[in-house]
């Protein structure tokens, strides 16, 4: 089956016919899934986009604040003070910074999730919509795997298996997140220092 053009899925019927459709009315509701999906997609970005730069601009006068502190002499007791004040406040501001970066890879995250459930949708809104395709297992394996490679975390590989093989979304959903925590306990439990994109 050839691959359709990125959201290009839309209704089949343009015009109005007496006889309803359930392949027609799943199509279009798939089609506005993805749209609200995508569009949802685009505000987040553009607000998470301002975040960064905001984030990126107090790092950048969080390492100011550190240089000029540094400049206090430690052998007069009132700029030593000031000086202690400053450094205190800016690994504080620091901290609150890394923290906030670390905000931004799960929103990462989630973007990604949101984009693979998004053309996952339209691929099979396609496959619908094919009338020579649409019965065929053969078709239906081939989107599937090609979902299946689509995902980048282990823990949504792990998922998909699960609802393939026939488990309820409850069970897929637990067994997701406890794999999903593990990978986050293995990836984000470090001293490492993050570093702002």
């Amino acid at each position: 089956m050839l691959e359709p053009e990125r959201h290009t899925l839309g209704s089949q019927n343009k015009q109005p016919t007496l006889n309803f459709s359930q392949i027609g009315e799943t199509i279009s509701m798939l089609a506005l899934t993805v749209a609200q999906i995508e569009t949802s997609m685009k505000e987040g970005d553009q607000s998470v986009n301002q975040l960064t730069d905001s984030f990126t601009d107090l790092a950048s006068h969080s390492q100011e604040i550190i240089e000029e502190a540094q400049k206090l002499d430690v052998n007069i007791p009132h700029e030593a003070e000031i000086r202690q004040n400053m450094l205190q406040a800016a690994e504080g501001l620091s901290g609150k910074i890394q923290q906030a970066v670390i905000a931004f890879q799960f929103y990462d995250r989630l973007s990604q999730r949101l984009d693979h459930a998004s053309h996952s949708l339209e691929k099979i809104g396609h496959l619908i919509a094919d009338s020579g395709e649409r019965y065929q297992e053969e078709a239906w394996r081939s989107v599937q795997e090609d979902i299946k490679s689509s995902y980048t975390m282990e823990a949504e590989r792990i998922m998909f298996e699960h609802i393939m093989r026939g488990h309820s979304v409850a069970e897929a959903l637990e067994i997701y997140h406890h794999q999903f925590k593990k990978e986050a306990e293995e990836n984000f439990d470090t001293d490492d220092d993050v570093e702002l994109f």
